[in-house]
């Protein structure tokens, strides 16, 4: 038995999808800069003024106007975009400036909390005693000078004048 299919018809449907070709935007109607005008296959339009070409062929806007679509001398179609005509905008004066005084600020100088000596008790009059009741801004003055008066240097020395009084 053969096995020919009847009709060849299943040998068909293989057919390609479709590439939408054509005017997009048509003559007279508004077009952004980018806007797709014509997609074609070959040049069957030419590009005119605002107008640049892929390499697909299609025409597309180069500037924000109105299409045109126009035949010239050579008998060729050529697709412009005609910028829109810019409406004069009024220029109002803008208002003075309102000068505000400026006010002085206030600087709020905080004073760093200072301990209180403590004189309430009855205390023996010593030396010893008398540096603990002072401020902590004296005792802080003087600690420096406790520090440099206890340098190395100075023991040194008076280990030497022991040394040669022996």
């Amino acid at each position: 038995m053969a096995h020919k299919k009847g009709a060849g018809s299943s040998r068909n449907g293989r057919e390609s999808h479709s590439k939408r070709l054509g005017i997009k935007i048509f003559g007279g109607q508004p077009a952004i800069a980018g806007n797709i005008i014509v997609r074609q296959r070959g040049t069957k339009h030419n590009p005119g003024l605002n107008v640049g070409i892929g390499r697909d062929h299609t025409l597309f806007a180069l500037a924000e106007g109105i299409v045109t679509f126009k035949k010239k001398a050579d008998n060729r179609s050529y697709v412009s975009v005609l910028p829109f005509e810019a409406e004069p905008v009024e220029v109002a004066a803008a208002p003075a400036p309102v000068v505000k005084p400026v006010a002085e600020k206030k600087v709020a100088v905080a004073a760093a909390p200072v301990a209180e000596a403590v004189t309430e008790a009855p205390v023996a009059e010593t030396p010893a005693a008398e540096a603990a009741v002072e401020t902590p801004v004296a005792a802080a003055e003087e600690a420096p000078k406790a520090k440099k008066a206890a340098a190395p240097k100075a023991k040194k020395a008076a280990d030497a004048d022991d040394k040669a009084a022996e």
